[in-house]
């Protein structure tokens, strides 16, 4: 079923769409000292690799903030800082070619400060992200809902928008992020119908990797089925590398991305006699670097097999001793197990030299 997904206005982070109907934006943030050029470049074009299309950096100080500069030149995905309590860190970062902010507008130094860095952001073509988490609500809100509850973070992100509005100042998307996957969805679920502004989802603090990629997949993939949601960050304790890839397979599940391949496995039975899961781990990092979509099944039944992935574009399945190589479902060649990994590879290039002559013929 074709996820309907909700309309929002279009906003830019640099180049980028986001909203109004744009594929979902995969983010994720540098785990690195800002401050530290080389390894936040290096951390960045990591990233880029993996898929990330924007990267949000740590904006801690005024050397951070003027170490952008030379960041966005060493690199080429846009940059959202993100900045708490000082207005002067968002001015400075405007001025170092920062693509976007993400700031609390209720924190950031009273009235006369946000209006210098509305108009800042304004003048510039800017972007400005709302970024609410239940962690650090207004204690007036919290007392006023008992609490940290959905109704508390819609209240709190509805006070920001309202600031930035009344200043004239529209190009806005909004967060509002929560380590209890029901909070995050039910906050998600009542703000869309309040605004038409995009959403960037999360499950914050979500945890290490298994932890946090389950949390997330339940929360941003509810949101999303749900046709809510047009970017998306997966919060995990780690390498932000696994953020992006942990996202792309969210969107892949459901239909909403076709970047990078998915690789689809059984969970072994016992009429499973090969080392499936040794074959899965061979074929997985193989596959790591291809960016082209993609659907490749490792299955441990050669009679049932093939047609339980019958939607894999290529994949093998394993006997005793031997294995089929198919596509579609259907059979291409039988070989023995020790070799069935190089042909599987053999059979996804044909695929991709038929696409490319396909392509070209166009």
């Amino acid at each position: 079923m074709e996820v309907r997904r909700r309309q929002t206005r279009r906003i830019y982070v640099g180049k980028v769409a986001v909203g109004g109907g744009a594929p979902i934006v995969v983010q994720s943030m540098t785990n690195t000292d800002t401050r530290d050029v080389a390894a936040t470049v290096d951390q960045i074009r990591r990233l880029e690799a993996a898929g990330c299309e924007i990267v949000r950096v740590a904006v801690p100080d005024r050397e951070a903030a003027r170490a952008l500069r030379s960041i966005k030149a060493q690199t080429n995905l846009p940059l959202i800082a993100d900045i708490h309590f000082d207005h002067r860190l968002a001015l400075e970062a405007l001025a170092a070619g920062a693509d976007g902010l993400r700031i609390n507008p209720g924190n950031i130094g009273g009235a006369r400060a946000l209006e210098r860095v509305a108009r800042e952001a304004g003048e510039r073509g800017v972007p400005i992200r709302v970024g609410v988490n239940a962690g650090s609500l207004e204690r007036e809100v919290m007392e006023a809902h008992g609490g940290i509850t959905a109704e508390a973070m819609v209240e709190s992100a509805l006070r920001s928008i309202r600031l930035l509005e009344n200043l004239g100042f529209f190009n806005i998307k909004v967060s509002l992020k929560a380590s209890e996957v029901p909070l995050m969805v039910d906050a998600y679920r009542l703000l869309a119908q309040r605004v038409d502004y995009p959403l960037h989802l999360g499950v914050t603090e979500a945890g290490p990797l298994l932890t946090g990629a389950v949390k997330s997949a339940v929360g941003l993939g509810i949101l999303l089925s749900e046709g809510i949601g047009d970017t998306i960050r997966v919060s995990l304790t780690g390498d932000p590398v696994l953020e992006v890839e942990v996202a792309y397979t969210i969107l892949r599940s459901l239909g909403l991305r076709k970047r990078g391949v998915e690789l689809i496995s059984c969970p072994t039975c016992g009429r499973c006699q090969i080392d499936l899961e040794g074959l899965a781990a061979r074929v997985e990092e193989k596959l790591k670097g291809l960016q082209v979509p993609l659907k490749v099944a490792v299955m441990g039944c050669a009679v049932n097999g093939p047609g339980e992935a019958r939607q894999a574009d290529v994949g093998i399945a394993g006997g005793r001793g031997w294995g089929m190589v198919f596509r579609q479902g259907e059979p291409v060649r039988r070989v023995p197990e020790e070799h069935l990994v190089d042909a599987l590879w053999e059979e996804i290039d044909k695929i991709l030299q038929e696409r490319e002559e396909r392509h070209a013929r166009q």
